[in-house]
């Protein structure tokens, strides 16, 4: 059954790419096409974090972990920068700060809760690395502060912006950091970052398919050709989903957070899953190193786009966003202290998003 479903997707993958030649670039297209490309683009985004997953069991746990963080990466970073091509958009400066922001309140709120309130009502408690996780939750700290924070209380450039030069250090910065970060799960903290087992998981492991070195090669290949679909057909349709936002009158953060939503999917329901089956661990280091990587890796890529192009970047939040921010942080402080969550910790968290996207709706 694995097997085939390898096979399929890649069938699905090629000619979704073949499909992105006939529709790229074009500046008018039907409802029809538009429908056709959107179940294209949903398509190879669920295409794409499936083939990584499928890497992920070939090569373990740990490099499948960051496997998956960098492949959903790549894809936000390609639907940012479709947006921030546009010569005429309303929302180019400021994409790269809402996306990221939604990233991290989705996570740390929505991703975390749900798992925190679904598997606490299955096993009434669940167990974790509490050091670890601290310093998971400690980089995504850092990572916040230093490019969505910082940047209303810096003088060089006028707003919440940073100048060439401080871009250059957020963004080296932010990669050392999380360098340091995949060091440490992989190689030098590594069982810090494992999930505590028991019976049922150990039993799941053992029953779970390794794929061949074949099907590796060949997901390998379907993850190539789902990234170039998911930044084809991105580029494609962005000017059609920010008239359509504007159209609805939407706040321009909806923008953020619709492709906050699309990159995460995925990647929620593995951390809802690994949840039910007692598996906090997991759960965190997907979610929250998913966050980090979200940062780490698309502030800088975002700033070389904006310095070679002379274009501006709004990256401090504003005074809403903040509180939401502390109020976020201070909450997983206290709720990843003592190694045991409850479902009551879940509910906190889902309570911060909902005001977080009510307040988005509603300013």
């Amino acid at each position: 059954m694995f097997k085939y479903m390898i096979q399929s997707n890649f069938i699905i993958s090629v000619i979704s790419f073949i499909s992105l030649f006939f529709f790229y670039g074009k500046d008018s297209l039907s409802n029809t096409t538009l429908i056709f490309c959107s179940i294209i683009l949903l398509n190879a985004i669920s295409a794409s974090v499936h083939y990584a997953e499928v890497i992920a069991k070939r090569v373990g746990p740990a490099l499948g972990t960051l496997i998956l963080a960098l492949s959903v990466t790549i894809i936000e970073v390609g639907l940012i920068l479709s947006l921030m091509s546009i010569e005429k958009t309303n929302t180019g400066s400021t994409i790269a700060r809402d996306t990221v922001f939604s990233a991290i309140m989705i996570v740390t709120n929505g991703v975390i809760g749900m798992c925190l309130f679904i598997g606490g009502l299955r096993h009434k408690e669940l167990g974790f690395q509490s050091q670890g996780t601290s310093t998971l939750i400690g980089v995504l700290a850092v990572l916040s502060t230093l490019t969505l924070v910082l940047p209303n209380f810096t003088t060089s450039s006028v707003g919440p912006t940073f100048s060439a030069g401080q871009l250059i250090f957020a963004s080296v910065a932010s990669i050392v950091l999380y360098g340091a970060l995949v060091w440490a799960q992989t190689i030098s903290q590594k069982s810090y970052f494992e999930a505590i087992t028991n019976e049922q998981f150990i039993k799941l492991e053992q029953e779970n398919y390794v794929p061949s070195r074949n099907q590796s090669i060949v997901a390998f290949l379907g993850l190539i050709l789902s990234l170039l679909v998911v930044i084809g057909m991105a580029k494609t349709l962005s000017p059609f989903i920010e008239k359509t936002l504007v159209d609805m009158g939407a706040p321009q953060a909806t923008v953020g957070i619709i492709i906050a939503l699309l990159v995460l999917a995925p990647e929620t329901l593995a951390s809802i899953s690994a949840a039910k089956m007692n598996q906090l661990q997991t759960s965190l280091n997907l979610a929250l190193g998913s966050a980090a990587a979200s940062i780490a890796l698309t502030i800088p890529i975002v700033s070389i786009y904006s310095i070679m192009n002379d274009k501006t970047i709004t990256l401090g939040l504003d005074g809403k966003s903040l509180v939401l921010l502390i109020l976020t942080f201070m909450s997983a402080g206290s709720t990843f202290g003592t190694g045991r969550t409850t479902t009551l910790q879940g509910i906190v968290h889902l309570v911060i998003l909902a005001s977080y996207v009510a307040l988005s709706f509603m300013p």
